[in-house]
């Protein structure tokens, strides 16, 4: 389970700035608890410019903390985070709305867009506001059709210390999410050895939950396809999503990259033996720089495969690409399959 502080919250309600600060209090008392449980607390850039009374916003409230109090929240809200829109699965077309306010691009539009996906996320609400209730009822509207989910929403520590208790522990290792891919995404081809680049690697929790994201995206859109083979309108949506624009989390690599890298680029197919795939197309972790290769394109008739997960193979030296292998281009012969230990970090 991961959690989201829901900013909505924070609506110009409280009548005077202790009652804010109390508020405050409370919820960084379930950020550090979501930290013992070896989670995140995310929020939203834009939660520090919340009003906090009819005549303030959060920086001119903030004055009234004591110092260590204001450093903490605005460390968070500002630069820490983790902000919960750098990993945003849900578009700005999406339609989601809340007791018919609309509630897309809100931390109650993501976590219900992700509950709805497999993805299982709740919120942190201030105290007092008006969004005290145990769950919150968020409707998506997609295709002519409405699906409402009930989104989790914690306003004091006690009862999200019991449910952090009881839910599965978050993913510990990069065998954990190699094991969390392979279950969660059947749909999928994934190579033996995909996952091996990984050995070694230092491991992040946020990188090891970012590329599983994306893999469920794959999953997603494999399945995205009607009886004619034509993709669905929801997979209309994710491709639009996640494979345009300048922040797409999946891109094909560059020419001059396709030309230095074939080799490197070049997998076993994992689901034809002797077979291989150039595999330029990839999902992006930016920070640290990981990628997932996979087959291209993705149609309804063929294995969707994931052949490499691991850092970045097509890094610069030095200004420049790296070069082709001198003996590979001298026998002019097909780009053999790499091991995959060989790729560089």
């Amino acid at each position: 389970m991961e959690l989201l502080f829901n900013e909505l919250s924070v609506h110009g309600q409280f009548r005077d700035l202790s009652t804010f600060k109390a508020a405050v209090d409370r919820v960084m008392n379930m950020r550090r608890l979501t930290t013992r449980f070896g989670r995140e607390l995310y929020c939203h850039r834009n939660a520090a410019n919340r009003r906090v009374t009819s005549e303030m916003t959060m920086p001119q409230a903030v004055r009234a903390l004591d110092p260590n109090s204001r450093r903490a929240l605005m460390s968070w809200l500002q630069r820490q985070g983790p902000f919960w829109e750098d990993v945003q699965l849900h578009g700005g077309d999406d339609y989601l709305e809340c007791d018919g306010e609309i509630v897309t691009d809100t931390a109650v539009g993501e976590a219900a867009y992700c509950c709805l996906h497999g993805r299982d996320r709740g919120l942190v609400s201030m105290d007092p506001s008006d969004w005290l209730f145990p769950r919150v009822p968020v409707d998506w509207h997609a295709d002519g059709e409405v699906r409402r989910v009930d989104v989790r929403n914690y306003r004091d520590a006690d009862r999200l210390a019991a449910e952090l208790d009881g839910a599965p522990p978050p993913l510990g290792s990069w065998t954990d999410l190699e094991a969390a891919a392979r279950n969660r995404c059947p749909g999928l081809v994934f190579a033996p050895d995909g996952f091996k680049p990984l050995d070694g690697h230092p491991f992040s929790q946020g990188a090891a939950e970012r590329l599983l994201d994306r893999i469920v995206v794959l999953q997603r859109i494999r399945l995205c396809f009607d009886d004619r083979g034509a993709r669905t309108p929801e997979g209309h949506r994710l491709y639009e999503n996640h494979f345009t624009g300048g922040k797409a989390w999946f891109s094909d690599s560059s020419s001059t990259e396709k030309a230095a890298f074939r080799n490197e680029l070049t997998f076993p197919n994992p689901s034809a033996r002797g077979a291989s795939l150039f595999c330029t197309w990839h999902g992006k972790v930016k920070t640290p720089q990981l990628r997932i290769h996979f087959s291209w394109p993705i149609r309804a008739d063929e294995p969707l495969c994931v052949v490499y997960v691991g850092p970045k193979i097509t890094k610069r030296r030095s200004g420049a690409a790296r070069p082709r292998s001198s003996a590979s281009a001298a026998r002019g012969k097909s780009p053999r399959c790499i091991r995959r230990a060989s790729h560089p970090a």
